[in-house]
């Protein structure tokens, strides 16, 4: 009975969610075409590179290498394979929910498991440092000077949450010294269990890359659709509308944010706790690529808790002190 109630319920949603994308086509068809823009302008330039560069470094073997070489110091810290410095690197550049993808990559190259997969989603969640310092403090925030507190105060604690994760499915330790030579004949051992020609690769690295931003994309728009259909139909403040669109669809909070006529400090808070969330856009994407694997979803969204709980605390005591 349980199950044909939440069968119901779904059914329920989806038509009310299709009845309102009738009734307010003209808001969401606005939605629309700003989740477009923001894909073509600021998602697909900065994260299609990293995806195909990413796939194939894999595929080339150099996450076996470079793990290779930093598995004492990675084991040491946070208790994992080499493996995962491969994702925290890449995700630094690129940004989420490329953390999500990188981990995938490994996870299908058998290169990790599903239990060290969902540990190293829960400190690899990083917001692109461009969008940060471009897009955040520039264009939502208009002060350039607070950009680089909000990407330490993001970043750092992503740190923290891998110490306090360091205990949760501990990877086998490594009992050989590091070695350039064998860290480079692992790699090139690796290329050479792919059988594939180069030519196959970039082609494969060109579609699954094209494929997870369409997947992105869709996502995104999803849920502006959604946060445009509940902006219509319920009266909030500005702030509460800030707050429930942050929580959802992380751009959008960011937008409303930098409407309210609150202090710089105070819309920097709100800011940095919706990036370091992800809103639950980000999530619904990370689910998405890991949906058909034994990784776990639930060690992610608690440590984006922890993640959006720390970093507004960090960038509250320290802002005060950054603009002295």
């Amino acid at each position: 009975m349980k199950k044909k109630t939440i069968t119901a319920v779904i059914v329920l949603i989806i038509l009310i969610i299709g009845i309102e994308v009738l009734l307010k086509s003209n808001y969401v068809m606005q939605s629309i075409s700003f989740s477009l823009k923001l894909w073509q302008e600021n998602i697909f330039p900065s994260l299609f590179p990293f995806f195909v560069v990413s796939n194939l470094l894999i595929n080339c073997g150099f996450a076996s290498f470079l793990g290779e070489l930093l598995s004492p110091y990675m084991y040491h810290l946070f208790k994992i394979k080499g493996e995962a410095s491969f994702v925290l690197v890449m995700s630094l550049l690129s940004g989420f929910p490329s953390s999500a993808k990188y981990t995938r990559e490994l996870y299908d190259k058998g290169l990790i498991n599903e239990h060290e997969a969902s540990k190293i989603l829960t400190f690899t969640h990083f917001s692109n440092p461009l969008f940060i310092l471009g897009t955040i403090s520039i264009m939502f925030l208009n002060n350039e000077e607070i950009g680089l507190l909000i990407m330490l105060c993001h970043y750092i604690p992503n740190i923290i949450i891998g110490l306090l994760f360091r205990n949760y499915y501990v990877s086998q330790k490594s009992e050989s010294k590091v070695s350039l030579k064998r860290a480079f004949n692992l790699m090139h051992s690796k290329r050479l269990e792919s059988e594939k020609s180069f030519g196959l690769m970039v082609s494969n690295a060109l579609m699954n890359s094209i494929n997870t931003l369409l997947l992105v994309l869709g996502v995104i728009a999803m849920f502006l659709i959604i946060t445009t259909i509940i902006n219509q139909n319920i009266t909030l403040s500005l702030y509460n509308q800030s707050v429930l669109n942050g929580t959802l669809e992380m751009t959008q909070g960011l937008k409303y944010v930098s409407m309210l006529a609150i202090p710089l400090k105070n819309k920097a808070v709100l800011s940095i706790m919706f990036i370091s969330f992800g809103g639950f856009s980000v999530h619904m994407q990370t689910i998405g690529l890991i949906s058909d694997t034994k990784i776990k979803y639930l060690p992610f969204l608690i440590a984006r808790i922890l993640h959006a709980s720390i970093s507004a605390l960090l960038l509250y005591f320290l802002f005060d002190y950054w603009f002295m």
